[in-house]
């Protein structure tokens, strides 16, 4: 079995003047997609020179492909798999319950993208719901058991920090009441000091 001839990683920075003429070849507004450079997974050849990218737009659990390109289409078919893979990927790190995409080509329909019903384009995000209604997605956990997790996660961060917040004013309120007893305790000392001191100055001379 051959390695593969490319890899495919997160772009950087350094991709984003190769990536910049991609877009233009594409006519992609590289203005808005500049500000989204880390959001493009890129494949690359051996020495490095770009050949396609995709990018991963992610709100909340969801996630939107877009920004397709490659420098030659004649590559397409051999390297969308290795971006839909590094998709996966970042849609697991992140946890993301449904992924979405405007993308045409035959290759996501057999990834198993289909198109969205009017009751689920009740799902996509506000921010993307002004654009166009022709939606291919694909749900790839249980939304309504994460909805249901991460109200009950916000319930336990919420009870965890009042419970620091407890601790802490019950902290402070041990340091006060310390401070108080040295406090109480240093004056008894001195009292004392003073005290014999006093007795001492009132002894008569030998």
């Amino acid at each position: 079995m051959h390695p593969p001839k490319y890899r495919v990683r997160r772009a950087t920075l350094d991709d984003l003047g190769a990536l910049k003429a991609l877009w233009e070849s594409m006519r992609f507004p590289d203005s808005d997609l500049e500000r989204r450079l880390t959001e493009f997974q890129i494949a690359e050849s051996e020495d490095g020179k770009l050949l396609g990218a995709l990018a991963l737009q992610i709100n909340a659990r969801q996630g939107r492909m877009h920004s397709e390109a490659f420098t030659d289409f004649a590559l397409a078919e051999e390297l969308r798999p290795a971006l839909w893979e590094r998709v996966q990927s970042v849609a697991m790190n992140h946890g993301l319950a449904r992924l979405w995409t405007q993308e045409r080509a035959p290759f996501w329909s057999r990834c198993g993208l289909q198109p969205a019903s009017g009751e689920t384009l009740q799902k996509l995000p506000a921010g993307w719901s002004n654009q166009s209604s022709d939606w291919l997605t694909l749900q790839l956990r249980d939304e309504t058991a994460i909805i249901s997790f991460d109200k009950e996660f916000a319930l336990f961060k919420e009870a965890e920090k009042r419970r620091t917040q407890n601790a802490l004013r019950y902290a402070k309120t041990l340091k006060r009441v310390a401070t108080v007893i040295a406090i109480i305790l240093a004056l008894f000392v001195i009292a004392a000091i003073l005290r014999l001191v006093q007795q001492n100055t009132q002894q008569p001379g030998r």
